[in-house]
C-alpha cells in the first residue's frame, strides 16, 4: 500500500522554516522539513527576536529558553578616531507594561535559537532532514511532488519554501522577486574571536571612510559579531572578506592591534536588497521569510518577519488540512501578510537612511536604527477579511491581542491573559455579566477548538467555572482592550493572538457568524 503524503512538507530550517514545523505540529498535523545543508550551521547571523517574535516564542513555549540563553540589548559605546565619544542605551527607559510584557529585543545567536526551535520541534517526533536539496516541484490537484537532488520524492498536501533570499522553492515557481540591489551600500561579516574589549559593551568605531562594530555574542567565552564596511582594491571593489581584512579594518579604525582579532569564521559579504514577491502562494506552494522579502538590516526585522510569517499561517494550514475550514482560509495569509512585509521595506529603508547620516557626525550609532516601529507590536490586520467592522476605544478587529494580569476567579492564583490564549485554539473573552450566555453557547458549540473565559472583577463567576473565568480586579484587561467598566463586550481571539472580532455581549451569535462567514468553517 502506498505510503500517503506528508500533510505539509518545508523547505528551510532556518527561525522562520522551524517556527512553522513547530506550530503544525503542536497542532498534531503531519510535518516534515529538509534543508539542504549537510548540517546544522553554526552562524550567529540575526541578533535576536524583538517583542512580537518574543510573544510567538512564549506562545509555542520556548520564550524561557530562549531569554536564558541570549541577554538584553547591551548599552553601545560609540569612538572616533580611537577615542570614546558617547555611549547610549536605547531601551534604559523600557519597561514591561500589562499589556506588553516583552519591552526590548534579545540578543541571541541565531544558531542558538534554532537548536532551541529543533528541540522543541523534536518533542513532538519530528527532526529536521539535512542534505535533502530540492530540485523540483510539481503540482496537482491534492498534492505537491517534490523532487530531491538524490533522487528521491516527497509527496505532500501542502509544501512551503522558508529557504531564504536565494530560494529554490521561489524560482521554481517562477515568482519575481522585484526590487533593488544597493551595490554601494555593502558590509562583511562574520564571527570572530577577541580578547580585550568589555564584553558589557556594543562597541562602535565610526570615521568619515567606514567603520567597525563588535558585539559580544551571548553565551561565548570570547565569541564576537563582527560587521565593517569593507576594505576596497586599488580599483575600488570591495575586497572579499577575511580574518587579515578584519584587522586591518579593526586597527585602522579602533586604533587597536589587529592581533586582538582572531579565528574568523562564518565570513560573509552583505549588500543592501530590497526586494519582494508579488504573491505569497502558487497553488498548494507557499512563500514564508525572506523567500518573499528581503531587506536592510537596519532595525534588525529580516528573521522576526519571517517569524511572523509562519505564525500567520500555521493555524491556517492546520486548519484547511484538518478540513475544519475552507481553502479559502489560506488566501488571507498574502492578503495580510504582503502588505506588512511591504511596509517593512520601508521601515527598514527610512532607518537605514537615518542610520548613515547619524555616523557621519561623532557620537552616531545603530541606536538611530531603533524605533518602537521596529518592535512588531503595532502590527495588525485591520484591511484583512478576517478583520469585521467593530472596535473599542482602543483595538479594533485584525489588531494585535493585547496582554493583561487577571486573576483565575476560583482559585485567586495570578493568571495573564497570554496564558489563557497560549496553544493552538480560539479564546473567547467575556467582559461583564451579559456575555455568559454567549460564552456558554460558544463553549457548547466548539469545545476544544475555542476556549471561553468571562474577565471581570464585579462578574467573576459570570460565566461559571466552566467558562475558565477570570477576575479583573485593577482592570488591566478592560484597560488593555478599551473597554469601559460599564460596557459587556465580547472579543474573539485568534489562534496567532491577534483579535478576529469585537462584538456586544447581546449579539449571541457573532461568533458563530464569524466562525463562519469569515471562512473559518465549512458551512
Amino acid at each position: 500500500m502506498p505510503k500517503p503524503p506528508t500533510t505539509v512538507l518545508i523547505t528551510g530550517s532556518g527561525p522562520t522554516g522551524l517556527t512553522l514545523a513547530v506550530d503544525l505540529a503542536r497542532r498534531d498535523i503531519d510535518v516534515r522539513i529538509i534543508d539542504k545543508s549537510p548540517q546544522f550551521p553554526r552562524s550567529s547571523r540575526a541578533k535576536g527576536p524583538n517583542p512580537r517574535s518574543l510573544e510567538v516564542l512564549e506562545d509555542l513555549g520556548v520564550v524561557e529558553q530562549v531569554l536564558a540563553a541570549g541577554s538584553a540589548p547591551l548599552p553601545m559605546r560609540k569612538y572616533r578616531g580611537g577615542e570614546v565619544i558617547a555611549d547610549a542605551d536605547p531601551f534604559a527607559a523600557a519597561r514591561p507594561m500589562p499589556d506588553a510584557p516583552y519591552d526590548r529585543p534579545w540578543l541571541i545567536a541565531q544558531w542558538r535559537l534554532e537548536e532551541i526551535l529543533r528541540a522543541r520541534l523534536a518533542e513532538y517526533g519530528v527532526r529536521v532532514e539535512l542534505g535533502a536539496e530540492l530540485v523540483g516541484l510539481a503540482q496537482g490537484d491534492d498534492s505537491v511532488t517534490a523532487s530531491l537532488a538524490d533522487g528521491r520524492e516527497i509527496e505532500a498536501r501542502y509544501a512551503v519554501g522558508c529557504d531564504g533570499g536565494h530560494s529554490a522553492v521561489r524560482k521554481l515557481l517562477g515568482v519575481p522577486f522585484e526590487g533593488k540591489t544597493d551595490e554601494e551600500q555593502s558590509m562583511v561579516c562574520g564571527d570572530v574571536e577577541a580578547e580585550g574589549p568589555d564584553r558589557g559593551i556594543w562597541h562602535q568605531w565610526f570615521d568619515e571612510d567606514g567603520g567597525v562594530m563588535l558585539c559580544p555574542i551571548p553565551g561565548t567565552r570570547s565569541g564576537w559579531w563582527f560587521q565593517a564596511a569593507p576594505e576596497t582594491d586599488a580599483a575600488g571593489r570591495p575586497v572579499p572578506p577575511s580574518l587579515e581584512s578584519f584587522q586591518r579594518l579593526f586597527a585602522k579604525h579602533s586604533g587597536l592591534p589587529g592581533g586582538h582579532l582572531s579565528q574568523a569564521t562564518l565570513l560573509s559579504a552583505y549588500r543592501v536588497n530590497e526586494r519582494l514577491v508579488d504573491r505569497y502562494r502558487v497553488g498548494r506552494v507557499f512563500l514564508a521569510g525572506d523567500a518573499a522579502h528581503v531587506h536592510a538590516i537596519a532595525g534588525g526585522l529580516g528573521m522576526n518577519t519571517g517569524i511572523q510569517d509562519a505564525y500567520n499561517l500555521g493555524w491556517k494550514l492546520a486548519r484547511v488540512a484538518t478540513g475544519r475550514a475552507a481553502p479559502e482560509l489560506l488566501d488571507t495569509y498574502e492578503e495580510e501578510r504582503l502588505p506588512i512585509a511591504a511596509r517593512t521595506l520601508d521601515i527598514t529603508a527610512e532607518r537605514l537612511r537615518a542610520t548613515l547620516e547619524a555616523i557621519k557626525e561623532p557620537g552616531g550609532g545603530l541606536d538611530s536604527a531603533i524605533t518602537p516601529q521596529t518592535y512588531g507590536l503595532g502590527d495588525g490586520y485591520r484591511w484583512s477579511s478576517l478583520a469585521p467592522a467593530g472596535g473599542t476605544a482602543r483595538l479594533c478587529a485584525g489588531d494585535r491581542a493585547p496582554d493583561a494580569p487577571c486573576r483565575d476567579a476560583a482559585t485567586g492564583a495570578p493568571r495573564r491573559l497570554f496564558e489563557t490564549f497560549a496553544g493552538p485554539h480560539f479564546t473567547l473573552l467575556g467582559f461583564g455579566a451579559g456575555t455568559a450566555r454567549a460564552l456558554r453557547e460558544a463553549a457548547a458549540a466548539h469545545g476544544d477548538e475555542l476556549r471561553a473565559h468571562a474577565v471581570d472583577g464585579a462578574y467573576g463567576s459570570a460565566g461559571g467555572a466552566a467558562h475558565g473565568a477570570l477576575s479583573d480586579d485593577d482592570g488591566r484587561a478592560r484597560s488593555a482592550y478599551g473597554i469601559a467598566p460599564d460596557e459587556d463586550v465580547l472579543v474573539l481571539i485568534r489562534p496567532d493572538n491577534h483579535v478576529g472580532l469585537i462584538a456586544p455581549a447581546g449579539d449571541h451569535r457573532a461568533v458563530a457568524e464569524y466562525l463562519k462567514g469569515a471562512a473559518l468553517e465549512r458551512a
